[in-house]
């Protein structure tokens, strides 16, 4: 599984520079970042080179925050059937997709999807099914 922090950050002008800056003084690297937001607070979600520490340093900074496991499946192409059929295999062994974002591998530009389930079973599911699975970037 991978790990990714979620945080809560005031939706304010220049709040995700400060969560960036935060990273960047301690020399971690964003592999991606996502940033939602509602009227008052934002949820972001990072997946970092450097996870635990990262954890750490923005704690430090004041940051509510918490490390949850991910899964990132290597989605081979970039076809319009690809992320389809994901999904359909997910919602046919009865997997609730909590959330989901779409990334590229650096090494390979292969796209990549992570996405949130509440099912342990979920990686063994989708290794059963042939998919490769990704534990960092």
């Amino acid at each position: 599984m991978l790990k990714q922090i979620s945080l809560f950050a005031a939706n304010t002008k220049g709040a995700l520079g400060k969560i960036t800056n935060a990273l960047a003084k301690e020399h971690i690297n964003i592999y991606t970042m996502l940033a939602t937001d509602s009227a008052e607070f934002g949820i972001i979600r990072l997946i970092l080179d450097k996870p635990d520490k990262g954890l750490e340093v923005l704690k430090k900074a004041g940051y509510q925050c918490r490390i949850d496991t991910v899964t990132a499946v290597d989605m081979g192409s970039d076809t319009p059937v690809t992320l389809d059929k994901i999904l359909t295999h997910l919602s046919q062994a009865n997997v609730f997709v909590r959330y989901l974002y779409i990334s590229f591998d650096r090494k390979t530009s292969s796209p990549i999807v992570v996405l949130k389930t509440d099912e342990p079973e979920t990686e063994t599911f989708l290794k059963g099914k042939g998919y490769t699975l990704l534990d960092r970037f």
